[in-house]
C-alpha cells in the first residue's frame, strides 16, 4: 500500500496513529536540525517535521528535497500544541512525525510557483499545464466543473431524462460558424465534419420516443479569434417532447436552483424573470442584459430569460435572409402570417436565451416538427433543392414518420464554471484548452501531417507561405 491516508485527512483524532502519505513537496524550511516540509496532494497539505534523533536516515534523506519531488513518508500523528495550531489548513491541528522517507521521483526545479496566486502569462501557464493544474485556482475550477456535471446528471436523472450518445463524426449543418472537417480514408474525397451541436440527432431521438434527452457534450467550431471562445467546448445539452416554453423554463430554473445550492450553498429564487428581446434591445441595447445592481459583484448571480428572438435576420454581403438562431427553430404563432411578406425582419420565433450576469449561457428554442414547415424555412433562407436533401433529407424523411412537438436547450458548461467561481476566462475551466489562435502550447496541436498520412487520403496540403 503507498499510501494510508490523502494530504488533507489528518486530523487531531488520530493522534499517535501511524499513516503513510504520498504526495509532491509543497514548501522545505529547515530549522536548525529539524526540518520541516509541506506535503500535498489534491485532498489537501499536511506539515511533517524531520527530527534527526527520531528518524536519521529519513533526515537526512529530507536535506535532498526540493521543490515537487513526489515522495513517500511514514511516520506518527502528533497534534500540535494550541499556540501552534494553524487555524488556515484544515489539517492545521496536526503534523506528522516522520520515520520513513522514499524519494518517489526528484523535479526539476518548476518554472514557475506552483504555491500561491503568482502572476504567470498565459503561454507559459498553457506551455505547462500540468504543472498549472496543481495550483489552487485551476483545481479548484476543476473540482467545479466535476461538481457541476455530477449535479446535472443527478438531476436530470431524477426527471427521467437519459444520456445518450450523439455521433462525433457526422455531416456539415448551418450552426453558425465554419466545420472543422475530418476527411474519409475509406471514402476518399469525401469528409466528415466534427458537430457544432448534437441539433439534428437530438431531435431524430425526440422523433425515436426517446422523450427526454441529454448529453454533456463536446462540441466543435472553427470561429475567427475571440478572446474568450475556444474551439472545442462543453454544453449541458437537453431535449424534450410534448412541452411547450413554460416546461423548459420549469426543469431548466430547478436545475440551476439544485445546481447552486449544492456547489455555492445558494438558495436561488425561481421562476427567472423574463424579458422580450425587443425589450431588451430598447431598455439595455442587448440581447444580454446584466441586471445585477452592482455589476462587479461576482456571490451576486442574477438569471434572465431573454424570449421571442426574431426568427430570421438579413445578411448584406450574402443579399439573403438567414435563421438568427438556427434554422429547426418554430415561428412564433402570432406571426406565421408574416411568412408569406417580403420583410421578415419582424417574424418573431419562439426562442429563448438564458443569460447571467450579462453573459449568454445557454440557447434553444421550440423546434420545427412538421416537414412542410422545416421546408419552408429551408426555402426562405436560400437552400437549393439539391442541398437540402443532400444535407438534411434524412431529417425531413423522419418528419414524415410521427414526429412529435418538441423543444431543447443548450447551455454553455465552460462558461457557467467561470461565472460561479469568479474566473476571467473560459480557458481557466479546462484542463487542457487552446490559445485564442486554436493552438495547444503543451502538445504543440496542430500539427504537419506527414506525406504518407496526407497520401492515404488522398489529401495535398497547401502550406501558407511565411
Amino acid at each position: 500500500m503507498l499510501r494510508t491516508h490523502t494530504c488533507g485527512e489528518l486530523r487531531p483524532t488520530l493522534k499517535d496513529q501511524e499513516v503513510v502519505l504520498t504526495g509532491w513537496v509543497h514548501r522545505r524550511r529547515d530549522h536548525g536540525k529539524l526540518i520541516f516540509i509541506d506535503i500535498r496532494d489534491r485532498y489537501g497539505v499536511t506539515q511533517v517535521v524531520f527530527v534527526p534523533s527520531v528518524a536519521k536516515l529519513a533526515h537526512e534523506t529530507a536535506q535532498k528535497l526540493g521543490p515537487e519531488f513526489v515522495v513517500r513518508i511514514k511516520g506518527s500523528v502528533s497534534v500540535r500544541p494550541d499556540k501552534n495550531v494553524n487555524a488556515d489548513m484544515l489539517t492545521g491541528g496536526v503534523e506528522l512525525l516522520a520515520k520513513e522517507l522514499e524519494i518517489l521521483n526528484e523535479s526539476k526545479v518548476p518554472v514557475f510557483e506552483i504555491d500561491g496566486d503568482v502572476d504567470v502569462n498565459e503561454e507559459t501557464r498553457l506551455t505547462y499545464r500540468y504543472l498549472d493544474i496543481r495550483r489552487d485556482k485551476m483545481r479548484e475550477a476543476l473540482l467545479t466543473r466535476h461538481k457541476l456535471a455530477l449535479t446535472v446528471r443527478n438531476f436530470l436523472n431524477s426527471e427521467n431524462f437519459i444520456e445518450v450518445e450523439t455521433p462525433v463524426l457526422t455531416k456539415s449543418t448551418p450552426e453558425g460558424a465554419r466545420d472543422f472537417l475530418v476527411p474519409s480514408r475509406l471514402n476518399m474525397g469525401q469528409f466528415y465534419a466534427l458537430p457544432q451541436s448534437p441539433q439534428i440527432f437530438k431531435q431524430l431521438l425526440m422523433v425515436s420516443g426517446m422523450d427526454r434527452y441529454y448529453q454533456i457534450v463536446k462540441c466543435f467550431r472553427d470561429e475567427d479569434l475571440r478572446s474568450d471562445r475556444q474551439p472545442e467546448f462543453t454544453q449541458i445539452d437537453m431535449e424534450m417532447s410534448f412541452v411547450d416554453e413554460e416546461d423548459v423554463y420549469a426543469v431548466t430554473e430547478r436545475m440551476y436552483q439544485q445546481i447552486f445550492k449544492e456547489i455555492k450553498g445558494i438558495d436561488l429564487p425561481i421562476p427567472f424573470p423574463r424579458m422580450t428581446h425587443a425589450e431588451a434591445m430598447a431598455k439595455y441595447g442587448c440581447d444580454k442584459p446584466d441586471i445585477r445592481k452592482d455589476k462587479t459583484d461576482k456571490n451576486e448571480f442574477a438569471f434572465l430569460w431573454v424570449t421571442e428572438f426574431p426568427l430570421f435576420k438579413w445578411v448584406p454581403e450574402e443579399k439573403r435572409w438567414v435563421s438568427e438562431h438556427h434554422p429547426f427553430t418554430s415561428v412564433h404563432p402570432d406571426d406565421v402570417a408574416m411568412m408569406d411578406g417580403q420583410d421578415l425582419s419582424k417574424i418573431r420565433s419562439r426562442a429563448y436565451d438564458l443569460v447571467l450576469n450579462g453573459n449568454e449561457i445557454g440557447s434553444g428554442s421550440i423546434r420545427i416538427h412538421r416537414r412542410e414547415i422545416q421546408k419552408k424555412i429551408f426555402d426562405t433562407i436560400g437552400l437549393a433543392q439539391d442541398e437540402i436533401e443532400a444535407r438534411f433529407g434524412f431529417l425531413l424523411r423522419a418528419f414524415e414518420y410521427g414526429a412529435p412537438p418538441h423543444a431543447g436547450v443548450a447551455y454553455g458548461l465552460d462558461r457557467l464554471v467561470a461565472i460561479m467561481t469568479g474566473l476571467d476566462s473560459i480557458r481557466d475551466t479546462i484542463a487542457f484548452p487552446k490559445t485564442q489562435r486554436g493552438a495547444c502550447p503543451l502538445s504543440d496541436a496542430p500539427s504537419l501531417a506527414d506525406a504518407k498520412q496526407l497520401q492515404d487520403l488522398g489529401l495535398v496540403s497547401l502550406k501558407k507561405k511565411s
